[in-house]
This record gives C-alpha cells, sequence and structure tokens, in this order.
C-alpha cells in the first residue's frame, strides 16, 4: 500500500490534495479516514478547523493531537488514511513539553505504522522563511524539518506543493 507525504507552505495546496486523493479512492469503493491533529487553541483555530471539515466529505475522522501512532493502528487496515498534519502535530507535542529526542522518536514510529497503510500525510515546508527570530522558533523550525525528513525516508512518495502544483522529492542519493 502506497504511502505519500505532502509537503508545503501555507495554502499551498497540500490538504486540498489529500481530500482530492480520498474522495479518488472513497469513489472506488475504498474507506477513508481522517487523523485530525488539530486543537481548538483560539478562535481563528476554530474557524480553520470548520474550514477544513467544510472541504472535505462526511468521512470518518479520529482527532487525535498527540498519540499519532494509537490513531494509526486504530485505522481499518484497508482504509485510505489521510493524516492533517505533522505540523501541528509537532506543535501539539513541543506544548505537552516533549524533548525533541522523544518527538523524533514519535515520529519515527509513527512513520513506520504509516508506511504499512494506505496513507497521505501533510505537513509543513517551514524551513524556505524567514530565520525565526526566537530560539522557540528556530527549535520548532529545526524539529519539523527533522521529522519531515523522517516522514519522507519511510513514504513511497514525497510530494513539494507549490501554488496547488507538485514536485516530486528524491532522495538525493538516487540521484548522485
Amino acid at each position: 500500500m502506497p504511502s505519500t507525504l505532502l509537503l508545503g507552505g501555507a495554502r499551498s495546496g497540500k490538504s486540498a490534495l489529500a481530500v482530492d486523493m480520498g474522495e479518488r479512492r472513497a469513489g472506488a469503493g475504498q474507506q477513508v479516514v481522517v487523523i485530525a491533529t488539530a486543537t481548538t487553541s483560539d478562535d481563528d483555530m476554530a474557524d480553520r478547523i470548520a474550514a477544513h471539515r467544510k472541504h472535505r466529505p462526511d468521512w470518518p475522522t479520529i482527532e487525535e493531537s498527540v498519540d499519532l501512532a494509537a490513531a494509526l493502528r486504530s485505522t481499518p487496515a484497508d482504509a485510505f488514511v489521510i493524516v492533517d498534519c505533522l505540523t501541528l502535530w509537532v506543535a501539539n507535542l513541543m506544548w505537552r513539553g516533549d524533548a525533541d529526542e522523544a518527538i523524533e522518536a514519535l515520529a519515527a514510529q509513527s512513520a513506520q505504522i504509516a508506511a504499512g497503510l494506505d496513507t497521505v500525510v501533510v505537513s509543513n515546508e517551514v524551513g524556505l522563511g524567514v530565520h525565526p527570530p526566537s530560539e522557540l522558533g528556530r527549535r520548532y523550525r529545526d524539529l519539523l524539518g527533522r521529522v519531515n525528513a523522517r516522514w519522507a525516508a519511510t513514504a513511497d512518495r514525497s510530494l513539494l506543493l507549490v501554488a496547488g502544483r507538485a514536485l516530486p522529492l528524491t532522495d538525493p542519493w538516487e540521484l548522485l
């Protein structure tokens, strides 16, 4: 079963593509399950969560902000699983107080589980913007980059989305 990692900036089309992939699978008769990692921390996040719900069909949704491995294990083996998103999942773990090494271990464990399922996983690429002015911002950027790299290493394919268009990401050693 293929696993796909979708990376990109804000509003690059990652979640829209994940939903489109789910609609195609549902159209072929496959069950689609969404794992949503967002939490309602303020009115803006509540609005963003509502918008995501509005733009995806009425698929079963597991709302899990920190235990991604358990959420992945709880999905039916033959389902198409959309994980949206690693960006908030890492932030949730940091907010909880998890150490970077623990987060990376959880990422490796969850990525390995996802690799055995039919999955699409969404995450932001935050390393292309301005240098964060705070220590916490730099820690987050660096940690999410490492988490994304762990997921890319286990995914069957990784795509970088820009303006709704995708570029395939290749292991550099395949090109050297």
